[in-house]
């Protein structure tokens, strides 16, 4: 009895696995879309980045079908369109939806974070510490490099009056 409930356990692990695979397709699929939105319009080095962040998410897509059909499933195939939380009218507004996309990126390879195999939430966890690092490149300022400590006073530059060397 145990060996038909491990092989049943397995098969609804597998199972479990492929649609978490296919929440991560969907969500790049959306970012793809997005992204070539961007890319035709944007200019200069954040068209050099929104480029990277495309090609980087179209590997993705690859990897994440093959990982399916290998599993025996049927990868999800994209949407014709999809709505976008605003529409980038500037440099700075495509910035943001870049970082929202990736937002987006990251929590559905979270899902996949949860998978039964091993290798998958490796995968994932990679994929969403590339997100994250793309992420913080269209934020215009660089977060604190320990988030949630507090930041200490620079130090001066010249010496206080009291320590005069004399």
């Amino acid at each position: 009895m145990s060996v038909v409930r491990t092989v049943r356990d397995r098969t609804a692990g597998t199972a479990g696995d492929v649609e978490k695979l296919r929440k991560a397709l969907a969500a790049e699929h959306a970012a793809l879309f997005a992204y070539g939105l961007l890319g035709a319009r944007t200019s200069g080095s954040l068209r050099d980045k929104v480029s990277a962040a495309f090609d980087a998410h179209r590997a993705r897509r690859d990897q994440l079908r093959a990982y399916i059909t290998a599993r025996g499933g049927k990868p999800a195939e994209p949407d014709a369109s999809y709505m976008l939380p605003f529409f980038p009218s500037d440099a700075t507004l495509a910035a943001k939806l870049a970082v929202h996309l990736e937002t987006g990126v990251t929590a559905a390879y979270l899902e996949l974070a949860a998978a039964e195999e091993a290798a998958l939430r490796r995968y994932a966890a990679l994929a969403m510490q590339e997100a994250v690092a793309r992420s913080y490149s269209f934020r215009p300022a660089q977060p604190a490099a320990f988030p949630g400590m507090p930041v200490a006073a620079a130090p001066s530059a010249s010496p206080s009056a009291g320590q005069g060397g004399g």
